[in-house]
């Protein structure tokens, strides 16, 4: 079974604001250069999609609400889709943060798989108020095309031996691995159904696309062998910024990577992980690209996370040239708390850490900031109708 959360950050924010229903919304960078991240069924009828540059989305659909949305809330919810699915199936693999596959082999001797498919939908739409597809068949691949078909919000089952008349009138780019440039290689052959990949001899399509087009043609074919990978816990948790216009003030990028290592901080802590890399990554308005890491003894404490991103900065920018985009990432994540130093942790610099964390959860991961972070205001969420600024924590030296 393939599962997929329905337009997923767009049904999350529909959560918070239910003056967002039946409106077409854009979620993403909300600046020029900012890419849609996600789009309203509404906002698609206008020729948006995922991936497309704002600018472009904005043109196309100008009535759209435009949020850059907010990662947590998001994080969040797709965590309560997992443990729904954790408690119910008895293998699951998590692709992203909205798709999930489930391997239900065994389960029809007991309850019938699409039955119990079905409950599973059922039971995520009641607990959660997200509306979300699967599709269930004999292989990732034609499961994956199922969901796909299914939106919004319902269900299909290909049973076994009906997979390839399934996908024989589907377009080719249906298939999964089949991008743009694979999609218009094939239109130039004049393959524009998967039924025609389907009748192709496979030494035709490996002279054309080599061995991935040996890959298509199973896949075509509906055969895929690839088993569903147990989930595991990410190793990793980063963000970046990309700027309206290049910029050279340092002031400001200062002030948005210490904002960035504080939210990611707040974010190890909620999540109950310590850091044992820190990197920062830097790109000119020349297109170059550069990172520096550092390893530090494990930790999810601003007071020493946020010196360290800096210190970084300040060792890896030396260009002088004007800043497209910068980033900070912690990675070899564990589980844990922080570890309370005996002669450099005072119990004020703790409870601050508890009482700001408190108010986060509570209020959202940018209720409260330090004053020097302002600038980077927009890694939390703007809400359309309510531009109230966050609880500002001025002074703060810990």
């Amino acid at each position: 079974m393939h599962l997929d959360l329905d337009t997923f950050f767009v049904s999350v924010e529909r959560l918070s604001d239910s003056r967002l229903n039946n409106r077409p919304i854009l979620i993403g960078g909300t600046s020029d250069r900012g890419v849609v991240a996600s789009c309203s069924y509404e906002a698609r009828t206008f020729g948006v999609h995922s991936g497309m540059p704002m600018k472009m989305a904005r043109q196309l659909c100008p009535e759209a609400i435009v949020i850059r949305g907010n990662s947590m809330n998001y994080l969040k919810y797709s965590d309560m889709v997992t443990e729904i699915i954790k408690e119910d199936v008895p293998i699951y693999e998590k692709s992203s943060i909205d798709e999930f596959y489930t391997d239900l082999t065994g389960m029809d001797r007991f309850f019938g798989c699409v039955k119990f498919a079905h409950e599973l939908r059922v039971r995520i739409i009641k607990e959660t108020g997200l509306p979300i597809s699967f599709g269930l068949s004999t292989s990732k691949t034609v499961a994956k095309v199922a969901t796909g078909e299914a939106k919004p919000n319902n269900e299909i089952h290909v049973i076994k031996g009906n997979e390839e008349p399934f996908l024989a009138p589907l377009s080719v780019k249906k298939i999964p691995m089949v991008g743009d440039k694979t999609y218009q290689t094939l239109r130039n052959l004049g393959v524009r159904v998967i039924r025609t990949v389907q009748e192709m001899p496979p030494d035709l399509m490996e002279n054309v696309l080599g061995k991935n087009g040996i890959a298509i043609w199973k896949k075509a074919k509906g055969l895929d062998n690839s088993p569903v990978i147990p989930y595991s816990e990410r190793k990793s948790i980063s963000t970046e910024r990309t700027f309206d216009k290049d910029t050279i003030d340092m002031q400001k990028l200062r002030g948005i990577l210490l904002a960035m290592a504080e939210n990611l901080a707040f974010q190890l802590r909620r999540g109950g992980k310590l850091t044992a890399c820190v990197t920062i990554k830097i790109r000119y308005s020349d297109f170059n690209t550069y990172s520096l890491q550092s390893r530090i003894p494990y930790s999810a404490a601003d007071h020493l996370l946020v010196p360290r991103v800096m210190e970084l900065f300040e060792r890896l920018y030396n260009r002088r040239l004007l800043v497209r985009l910068i980033g900070v990432r912690y990675s070899h994540l564990v589980g844990g708390g922080h570890q309370i130093n005996l002669f450099e942790d005072s119990e004020e610099r703790i409870r601050l850490y508890q009482a700001m964390d408190k108010m986060r959860l509570r209020y959202g991961d940018r209720a409260i900031i330090t004053a020097a972070g302002m600038g980077a205001r927009t890694i939390g969420r703007t809400n359309p109708f309510n531009g109230e600024p966050p609880l500002l924590l001025a002074n703060r030296r810990q």
